[in-house]
C-alpha cells in the first residue's frame, strides 16, 4: 500500500539457533577451531619434515580458502553486510542492527572470523620453524611472510570496506592472498629438503620457461581482477564499477589464459624425458588445472556470470596459481653442501630463500 514505510531489513541476530543469534555461533566455531588447531600442534615443540609439510599445505589450503569464501561474499552481495571495520557497525564488533539482510550480515561476519583461523595456522607454522633445529633461516623467512601477509590482508579488508566496495581495492584483496600464496607453497616445498644451496634440477631453457609461467599467471589473477570489477558481482547493489568494455576485458583475460595453456603444454612437452618425477608430476598437473579452470571460464562466460560458476572460478584460480608455483619451485632444491667448494645456485630464487 501507498504511504507505508518499506519494512525495515533483518538485524543478524534475528537468525536463532537454539535461542542465540547466529554471529555468536559463528564466534564459538571460530574459537573452537583455533582451540582445536591449538591442541594439534602440540607437536610444533619438537617439529619433524613430516608434521612441517603437513602444517604447510594447511597454510596453502586456508589462503586459497579465504579467498573463496571472499568471492562468496561478493556474489551473494554481503560486502558491506558490515558496513564498519574493525567493528561491523558503529556501535558494535557483532552484526547487530546493520542495516542490511540477516544472510547477508552472517555471510560477511562469518569471513572475517574466518581470518583467526587463517592466522592461527600461520602462527603455528611460524612457532615450528622457530624450534627447528638446526634452525634453517630460508624457512624461517616464509613462516615469517605468511602471518604478516594475514595481518595485511586484514588491514586491506578494512580499506575494501571503508572504500564501499571499489574494485581496486577488492582486486587488492584478493591479489595478496594470492601473493601469501607464494610463501607457503614455497615453504611446503622447501621444508622436506635439506639445508644447503640451491641447485637447478633441469636444463636452462626449461627453468626459464617455468619461471615465465610466474608474471604470467599473475598477469592473468590481475585481468581476472578486472573483468571482476567490470562485472555485475561487485559485493553490494551499490557498488561503484570500472567502467571498462566487458567482451573487450574477457578477451584480454582469454588471451592471457590461452597464453599459460600454451607454456604450461610447452612445459608438460619439455619435461616428459630428463626431468624428475616431482616436476613432471607438478606440469601435467598445471596442465590439466588450466584445462580445466579454461572450460569454466568459458562455461560461465556463456551463461551469464552465474554465482555458483564465479565461486567455483576462483577457486579454479587459486588452484591454478598453486600449480605455477609448484612447478617453478620443483626446478630446482636444496642439497647439502658436503665439499668446501662452491655448489650452483638455481637462478631466481629470492634472496630471503639463501642460507
Amino acid at each position: 500500500m501507498r504511504g507505508l514505510p518499506a519494512p525495515a531489513p533483518y538485524a543478524a541476530d534475528e537468525i536463532l539457533l537454539l535461542n542465540l543469534p547466529l554471529w555468536a555461533w559463528q564466534i564459538a566455531l571460530a574459537v573452537v577451531g583455533v582451540v582445536v588447531l591449538a591442541l594439534l600442534a602440540r607437536t610444533v615443540w619438537q617439529p619433524t619434515t613430516a608434521a612441517l609439510r603437513w602444517w604447510g599445505l594447511g597454510n596453502i589450503v586456508v589462503n586459497v580458502g579465504i579467498a573463496v569464501t571472499g568471492a562468496t561474499v561478493r556474489v551473494t552481495s554481503s560486502g558491506l553486510g558490515c558496513s564498519e571495520w574493525p567493528r561491523c557497525t558503529e556501535e558494535s564488533f557483532v552484526p547487530v542492527d546493520t542495516g542490511h539482510s540477516a544472510i547477508n550480515a552472517a555471510i560477511e561476519f562469518g569471513n572475517r572470523t574466518l581470518t583467526f583461523l587463517v592466522l592461527a595456522v600461520g602462527v603455528i607454522v611460524f612457532i615450528a620453524t622457530l624450534r627447528m633445529r638446526p634452525r634453517r633461516r630460508d624457512l624461517l623467512a616464509y613462516a615469517t611472510l605468511i602471518p604478516l601477509g594475514v595481518l595485511g590482508q586484514a588491514v586491506v579488508g578494512g580499506i575494501t570496506v571503508w572504500s564501499d566496495l571499489h574494485p581496486a581495492s577488492v582486486a587488492s584483496h584478493f591479489l595478496l592472498s594470492m601473493l601469501v600464496v607464494v610463501p607457503a607453497v614455497a615453504y611446503y616445498v622447501r621444508c622436506r629438503e635439506p639445508r644447503g644451496l640451491l641447485r637447478p634440477t633441469v636444463a636452462r631453457p626449461v627453468r626459464l620457461l617455468a619461471t615465465a609461467l610466474l608474471p604470467l599467471g599473475f598477469a592473468l589473477l590481475v585481468a581476472g581482477t578486472v573483468v571482476t570489477g567490470t562485472g555485475p558481482h561487485g559485493g553490494d547493489a551499490d557498488a561503484p564499477r570500472w567502467g571498462f568494455d566487458m567482451v573487450a576485458v574477457a578477451r584480454i583475460h582469454s588471451g592471457l589464459a590461452w597464453a599459460l595453456l600454451a607454456g604450461s603444454a610447452a612445459l608438460a612437452v619439455a619435461t616428459v624425458r630428463r626431468a624428475p618425477a616431482p616436476l613432471r608430476t607438478a606440469a601435467r598437473l598445471l596442465l590439466a588445472a588450466v584445462l580445466a579452470q579454461a572450460a569454466l571460464g568459458y562455461t560461465q562466460y556463456l551463461l551469464g556470470l552465474p554465482e555458483w560458476l564465479v565461486v567455483l572460478h576462483v577457486l579454479g584460480s587459486g588452484l591454478v596459481w598453486v600449480a605455477v608455483l609448484r612447478v617453478y619451485f620443483a626446478t630446482a632444491e636444496r642439497v647439502e653442501v658436503t665439499s668446501p667448494g662452491p655448489a650452483p645456485a638455481a637462478a631466481g630464487d629470492t634472496a630471503a630463500a639463501r642460507d
